[in-house]
């Protein structure tokens, strides 16, 4: 998930499907590049260090997918390989945490 978003850089995710708190890949969700022109759209430098200190955003995110344990994350908006913001399909009945 980690990898996904800083290879995107700046773009968005839809459809990820969440299963048991976590992200499903098998099928694969849409993911929509936005390219920003006259500028560098490389995959974020972190893609090549096998160990960094995870931001608070990604963090936020992850905690999300956990208490969801099975939904659907609708869109999630990636900017500089970090996620901004996410549309969340709870499912019915779902108590939804507190907001942030």
């Amino acid at each position: 998930m980690i990898e996904l978003l800083q290879t995107l850089n700046f773009g968005r995710i839809e459809a990820l499907r969440i299963r048991a708190g976590q992200p499903v890949f098998d099928p694969p969700p849409r993911v929509i590049q936005k390219l920003k022109i006259g500028a560098d759209n490389a995959p974020r430098p972190e893609t090549s260090h096998a160990d960094f200190r995870l931001k608070s955003g990604v963090i936020e995110l992850l905690q999300v997918i956990a208490l969801l344990g099975d939904g659907e994350i609708r869109s999630i908006e990636v900017r500089c390989g970090l996620p901004v913001s996410a549309e969340i399909e709870w499912p019915q009945g779902t108590t939804l945490p507190p907001a942030c």
